[in-house]
């Protein structure tokens, strides 16, 4: 099990470091008490499968359980895991700043300038020991989160998620979604008696959806785009990327066109299928017009 300790000061992005440890892989817990540290650690060790990479943060709110911050360093070396530090520190007029835009108060103190500077003193000995120090006083968020990845990925690139989706629209568009194609431009298998109770995955349907060659011609533009914007998304730091198919009632057209598209696209990078219609329209087809 790999440990990451995330600290620094109030203000300097660890909610940010978290979204992006999470989005990396990480079981991440923010400001868990240090003496639940050991607990949580053979929790991790107890679930199957195993959570093998976890980030605590744990900053100047531990005061509150009147935890010297040696003594924090101290039950982390306690555990037989390997454990490092991260602290992320800023300079004070950016702090300010930050303070002063969103209007928060500070853990440690109603005056930002003597919050910062109470919380210098307590984090010092974490900041001591840190195994990485970042100060995000003029880091973007992408320069942030590639230097996250670059700390975590122990050399190897991360996978790029594309997942690849079908849904109906009468029941909505996915908010998720990154992409929306809309493939109502096809004829639709449900007015085709002997096609209605099938969906498709079944092979009659995918050869009537996939007849029509506007709908195929679809599917190669649809590929070249996602060949072509995959590698750019990822220089931007993004690691998932949703496109979802759609048609009527998420069961004909759009499981084709999705279940065609993920066959295509699984070379290229770490590719999940999704059905989100596929069983609520086939209830809805039984009863409407029986099993048969």
């Amino acid at each position: 099990m790999r440990l990451l300790l995330v600290t620094g000061l109030s203000g300097a992005g660890k909610s940010n470091v978290l979204r992006v440890l999470e989005d990396v892989g990480y079981y991440c817990v923010d400001n868990i008490p240090a003496k639940l540290v050991p607990s949580f650690i053979e929790t991790c060790k107890s679930t199957e499968p195993k959570i093998e990479r976890a980030a605590i943060v744990i900053d100047s709110r531990e005061r509150a359980f009147k935890t010297d911050p040696n003594a924090i360093s101290n039950i982390f070396g306690a555990q037989e895991v390997e454990y490092q530090i991260l602290f992320l520190d800023c300079k004070d007029d950016v702090l300010k700043q930050r303070y002063n835009e969103t209007r928060r108060r500070h853990p440690v103190s109603t005056n930002i300038g003597e919050g910062i500077r109470i919380e210098r003193e307590i984090l010092q000995p974490l900041r001591d020991r840190a195994n990485y120090v970042i100060d995000t006083s003029h880091l973007k968020p992408l320069e942030l989160h590639r230097l996250i990845e670059q700390i975590t990925s122990d050399g190897t690139e991360l996978p790029f998620r594309l997942i690849v989706s079908s849904f109906g629209y009468k029941r909505g568009i996915p908010m998720e979604a990154d992409i929306v194609m809309d493939m109502r431009f096809s004829e639709n298998p449900f007015y085709v008696t002997e096609l209605r109770s099938l969906s498709g995955l079944d092979k009659p349907v995918r050869d009537f959806v996939l007849s029509d060659k506007a709908f195929v011609s679809t599917l190669d533009d649809v590929e070249r785009m996602l060949k072509r914007l995959i590698p750019s998304y990822k220089q931007q730091g993004k690691r998932r990327l949703m496109v979802a198919f759609g048609c009527t009632g998420g069961r004909h057209r759009s499981v084709c066109a999705a279940y065609e598209m993920y066959k295509r696209m699984q070379n290229e990078c770490y590719t999940v299928l999704e059905h989100r219609d596929y069983s609520s329209e086939a209830e809805d087809i039984e009863q409407r017009f029986g099993s048969d």
